[in-house]
Order: structure tokens, then C-alpha cells, then sequence
């Protein structure tokens, strides 16, 4: 009888029987192949991984961008309130100015008004207000009345180098003896 081998494996007579490793009979182009397409599986997870990381950082751009553009938007509104509020501050602050301003003619008359009523026999006919310095018109009973008022007026704190320009005796009155007198004096406080 004939024995046809069609497993094509020679048998090996009287040797011993080999172990073949496995891969042994697989050819260098398979293994070659099986490399590509590791390398490729690889190299596709890289690129997916690096395009997601793309769309996150597309995604985080435009958010940011949107964030920057509202908060241009308030920064707008703020310097503009900010403006509004510098401008109403020096609007206060000139109101301010101009009632400091306005009290010191009040301060004047009130001054001097305190201080001829503390000086008997005197009345007051005409005053001017010449900036840094009055002139005081007036009567009194008696030249001392009159050394007693610029006195008074040095005494008040807000009055100093208080000269007499003129003194006489007023010859209209008959009933009584009267002293027109006018005075200079300046203002230590404005």
C-alpha cells in the first residue's frame, strides 16, 4: 500500500520529533504588516487625541474671546461712569468753592456788626468791601467812642492795622455833639 502524505510534514524516522515555535512559519512580509498597522493604530489614537485637544482649545477661544468682548463692554461703561462721576465731583466740588465764598461776606457783617454793638455810643453809615481791606463810615457820640470801636475791631480777630482816615465834628446836629469818622482797616480772613 502506498501512503501519499498530504499533510506534507516528513516524518521523521529515527530522529527526534521537533518542536516548531510558533510565528516560525510566518513569513518577514505578515510580520511586517502586523508593524504598519500597530504603528498606524498608534499613530491614529495620537491624532484623534491631538484633535480633541484642538476642538477643546477652538472651543475655550471663542469662550474666552466672548468673555473678553462683554467685559470690554463693561470696562466701556465703567470708564464712562467713572467720567460721569469725576465730572459730578467737580461740579460739587465748585458748589462747595462758591459757598465757602459766599460765607465770607457773612462772616465779614457779622464780625463787624458783633463788634460795634459791643462798642456803645457808635452807628455805622456806609461800609466797602475793597478785598483785602474795608472802609468804615460812621458817627459817634465822642472821639473816645471812636478809639474805643477801632479797639474793638483789632480785639476781633478778624481785623488788623485799623487806621482812622478822618475824624470832625458833624456841625448838622444841633442837640448833640456828633463825630462823622472813617476808617481803614485790613481783613486777616477772606
Amino acid at each position: 500500500m502506498i501512503r501519499i502524505n498530504l499533510l506534507s510534514v516528513p516524518k521523521n524516522k529515527g530522529k527526534r520529533a521537533q518542536v516548531s515555535l510558533p510565528g516560525e512559519g510566518v513569513s518577514l512580509a505578515f510580520k511586517a504588516l502586523i508593524v504598519f498597522a500597530v504603528a498606524g493604530a498608534l499613530n491614529y489614537g495620537y491624532w484623534f487625541q491631538l484633535n480633541r485637544e484642538k476642538t477643546r482649545l477652538e472651543t475655550e477661544t471663542a469662550q474666552a474671546e466672548r468673555k473678553n468682548r462683554e467685559l470690554s463692554e463693561v470696562k466701556a461703561r465703567y470708564l464712562e461712569r467713572q467720567k460721569q462721576m469725576e465730572n459730578y465731583k467737580h461740579r460739587v466740588d465748585v458748589i462747595d468753592q462758591l459757598r465757602s465764598s459766599q460765607s465770607g461776606p457773612v462772616t465779614l457783617l457779622a464780625s463787624l456788626g458783633d463788634t460795634v454793638n459791643g462798642t456803645e455810643a457808635v452807628w455805622l453809615n456806609n461800609m466797602k468791601d475793597q478785598g483785602s481791606s474795608i472802609q468804615i463810615e460812621g458817627m459817634a457820640l465822642s472821639q473816645s467812642a471812636v478809639a474805643n470801636l477801632m479797639t474793638n475791631l483789632q480785639k476781633s480777630g478778624y481785623f488788623r492795622n485799623v487806621e482812622i482816615k478822618e475824624t470832625y465834628q458833624d456841625e448838622t446836629v444841633k442837640d448833640m455833639q456828633a463825630f462823622v469818622f472813617t476808617l481803614t482797616c485790613e481783613k486777616l480772613k477772606s
